[in-house]
C-alpha cells in the first residue's frame, strides 16, 4: 500500500542548509500566473550535493564515473538500517556486532536525523563515518553506504579520506537522508538521483518500505539471505 512507503528525503527549499562553500539554494518563479503568464515555471539554482543526494565516483576521483552510470540494480533493492549510538562518529566497534555481509546496502541512522534537520544553519559537529569505519565497510564488501546528514565524512576530520576509501572500492554513497521515522531493520530501498551526464553527484528522492518476511524474494543485490 502507498502508506507503507516512508519518504526519507529532505525537501529542497530556498535558503536550506548546505555544505559550507557549496552554492546556495534559490527557487524563484521565472514565469508566474499571478503576474499574467499562462503557466508557472520555476528557476532553480543549487549545488549537485543539495539535500538528499548521491555521490558519484567523480566527486572525489579524477577518473571516476558520473552519477549517470549508477546501476539501477543498485538503486532499488534491499537495505539495512543500523542505529548508531555514538554521538561523535561511526566507529568499527559499533558496526562489528551487526555482522554486515558482502553486498549489503548499509544505511546509518545517527543522532543527526533527530537533531540536524531541525535547522537551516550548518551543524559542524554532526555524526560522521570515521575513516576507520569506512575501511571496515570496504573490507566487508558492502555495495552502498548512506548517512543522515550532508556528508558521509566529517567537516574537519576524515572527510576526503572517508569518501575516497568508499568510492575507490566501488561503493556508492547516499548523503542527506532523514531517517527520523525509520527504525533499525531491513527495508526495500528506492533511491533515484537525477540523471546528470558525467555528474559528480545529484539530488535524489529516496523512499523506503519495511521488508516483511513474505517480501524477501524482492531483489536484494546481496548474497545475504
Amino acid at each position: 500500500m502507498e502508506s507503507e512507503w516512508i519518504d526519507v528525503s529532505v525537501p529542497i527549499k530556498t535558503g536550506m542548509v548546505r555544505w559550507p562553500g557549496n552554492p546556495p539554494v534559490r527557487i524563484e518563479r521565472a514565469l508566474d500566473m499571478d503576474r499574467g503568464d499562462n503557466s508557472n515555471v520555476s528557476a532553480i539554482t543549487m549545488g549537485s550535493h543539495t539535500g538528499t543526494h548521491m555521490d558519484a565516483p567523480a566527486h572525489f576521483l579524477r577518473s571516476g564515473g558520473g552519477i549517470d552510470e549508477l546501476p539501477l540494480s543498485l538503486a532499488i533493492g534491499r537495505a539495512r538500517v543500523i542505529q548508531i549510538e555514538d554521538m561523535v562518529s561511526v566507529r568499527p566497534g559499533e558496526l562489528v556486532p551487526h555482522k554486515i555481509r558482502r553486498g549489503e546496502r548499509t544505511l546509518l541512522k545517527t543522532n543527526n536525523s533527530a537533531r540536524c534537520w531541525q535547522m537551516d544553519s550548518f551543524i559542524e559537529d554532526f555524526v560522521y563515518l570515521s575513516a576507520e569505519a569506512a575501511k571496515y565497510l570496504v573490507d566487508r564488501g558492502v555495495r552502498m553506504v548512506g548517512i543522515d546528514y550532508l556528508s558521509v565524512g566529517g567537516y574537519k576530520k576524515d572527510g576526503a579520506a572517508t569518501h575516497r576509501y568508499l568510492l575507490e572500492a566501488g561503493i556508492w554513497i547516499i548523503e542527506g537522508l532523514d531517517l527520523s521515522r525509520v527504525e533499525q531493520g531491513e527495508y526495500v530501498l528506492v533511491c533515484l538521483p537525477l540523471k546528470i551526464a558525467g555528474g559528480d553527484g545529484a539530488p535524489a528522492r529516496v523512499v523506503m518500505r519495511p521488508l516483511r518476511p513474505a517480501s524477501r524474494s524482492i531483489e536484494s543485490g546481496s548474497t545475504a539471505p
